[in-house]
């Protein structure tokens, strides 16, 4: 890609994590094309209370517009975003979605690369696989490049399948200058750790995976954090902290002696899909213990950098057998290949030539 390139990114939120798990990974995208040169634009929506619960202020590597989920404000920022070099249309804005995914099409110019960047991809993908009158089969070819965060070759070839021009998986990473190994934080001891926010399609798995096996062991403590699960019947030995904000992650990652991963249905089905919190608690050097998705090792090596689990059951059983050594040796393995793999350097380097490539075939 060209260096100075102006770009118009329109998404869920770039300063609050809030009720939105891709504030990291636009965080550390967008904080490393900047840095490689490129002036970023982020317009987000003032809703769902994002702006009330901030973890960042305005960052220095982009410039934010929040606008108000208004029929003007939106068309004030298509305006502005018409003279960037290109513009990308993250999935999941959550208010005018198919306006900005529809407008952008018709208002690209010949000179611009327009882009669906989709971070819920297979959720998208079974959209419009269910429903074929779904708005969004149509509008597929138009755009330059489909991005993912997720899905791997299953979700590529799904989408090829469905006109896209091309789809190239852009995984989660994490950042070193924000997640990073520190010292334990007394309010969040525990046993085993599990952060996320209560979605429909991620509860049951978090039911067997996390709190069946919390009453399953009575005598070790766990602690749950994320946005919804206020009124969640939980046992006594859980502990519910709520809201987990980004300065408090590392500290949530490093005080517990495992964190859990729990794919969301859909990630779990497609695999390939590593969440964020995967490669923020690997760079805070903490244990992980995942339940099973196809393409793990691509990311981790299993039993040495990562623990796999196909059921409670087995995560029982890792818990009863991990020990403070086991559990510091997977950590600081995890840590190293996150370091050497997966940073947001490696994957805006990935980024950049998909599309220098893309304007090179133009």
């Amino acid at each position: 890609m060209n260096k100075g390139l102006n770009i118009a990114f329109f998404g869920s939120s770039l300063v609050s994590a809030y009720w939105n798990g891709a504030a990291t990974y636009y965080r550390g995208i967008i904080k490393t094309l900047h840095q490689q040169g490129h002036s970023i634009t982020f317009y987000e929506p003032d809703v769902y209370e994002r702006q009330a619960n901030r973890d960042i202020p305005d960052p220095d590597y982009a410039t934010v517009v929040v606008y108000q989920p208004e029929e003007n404000a939106l068309q004030q920022c298509l305006d502005e975003a018409g003279s960037a070099d290109i513009i990308i249309k993250a999935s999941g804005v959550g208010v005018f979605d198919r306006e900005l995914e529809e407008r952008i099409v018709e208002i690209r110019q010949d000179h611009q690369q327009i882009i669906f960047w989709d971070v819920d991809a297979p959720a998208t993908l079974d959209r419009m696989i269910n429903d074929k009158n779904d708005y969004f089969r149509r509008l597929v070819p138009e755009y330059d490049q489909v991005l993912t965060y997720g899905g791997g070759f299953p979700v590529e070839d799904a989408y090829k399948s469905l006109g896209a021009r091309d789809c190239t998986s852009i995984y989660n990473a994490f950042d070193p200058d924000t997640h990073f190994p520190v010292s334990p934080k007394e309010e969040y001891v525990c046993d085993l750790a599990f952060l996320g926010n209560r979605l429909p399609d991620r509860e049951k798995r978090v039911e067997n995976f996390f709190i069946k096996v919390a009453r399953v062991l009575p005598d070790k403590k766990f602690i749950l954090g994320g946005s919804g699960w206020g009124d969640k019947d939980l046992p006594e030995n859980v502990k519910y902290v709520g809201h987990v904000p980004t300065k408090d992650h590392n500290a949530f990652n490093c005080s517990a002696r495992a964190i859990l991963n729990i794919s969301r249905d859909s990630m779990a089905t497609y695999g390939f899909s590593p969440a964020t919190r995967v490669f923020e608690a690997a760079g805070a050097g903490a244990c992980i213990i995942t339940d099973a998705w196809k393409g793990i090792g691509e990311f981790f090596e299993p039993d040495d950098e990562i623990l796999v689990a196909d059921c409670a059951e087995e995560v029982v059983e890792i818990m009863e057998l991990l020990d403070e050594k086991g559990a510091r040796e997977v950590g600081n393995a995890a840590l190293m290949k996150a370091l050497t793999k997966h940073t947001y350097d490696h994957r805006a380097q990935q980024l950049e030539e998909i599309l220098q490539l893309k304007s090179i075939v133009a």
